[in-house]
């Protein structure tokens, strides 16, 4: 198995223990989008409780990659991305927060 397919089956059990039903394409092309940084533990997860981390996500994908730049709806979509894993959830998988993030925002098409 390769170390791309390892990272995606983490990303699917963890969706599971979230009780987040997914769809296999989306997951796949937004976790091909996030490049080599997948393989990096750190960079591999979002800090939710780190403001310059959640301002990166907002401007380097919401603003840049989705095309929302609406505050109020960034801030209420990342709230809830935050909650579906829960606040103490050392596991807030990038690959997974951003694929939370295109399905709040209705921007699959961008993956597809």
């Amino acid at each position: 198995m390769s170390k791309f397919d390892e990272a995606l089956e983490t990303y699917k059990k963890e969706m599971t223990k979230l009780n987040i039903t997914w769809d296999d394409d989306l997951l796949k092309s937004v976790t091909k989008s996030l490049g080599p940084s997948i393989y990096n533990n750190d960079a591999s997860k979002v800090s939710s409780s780190d403001k310059t981390e959640l301002d990166r996500v907002k401007t380097n994908f919401i603003n840049k990659k989705l095309g929302v730049t609406d505050d109020a709806a960034i801030e209420t979509a990342i709230t809830k991305v935050v909650e579906q894993f829960g606040s103490s959830n050392p596991n807030k998988y990038r690959a997974i927060f951003y694929y939370l993030l295109a399905k709040e925002f209705k921007k699959e098409e961008i993956f597809a």
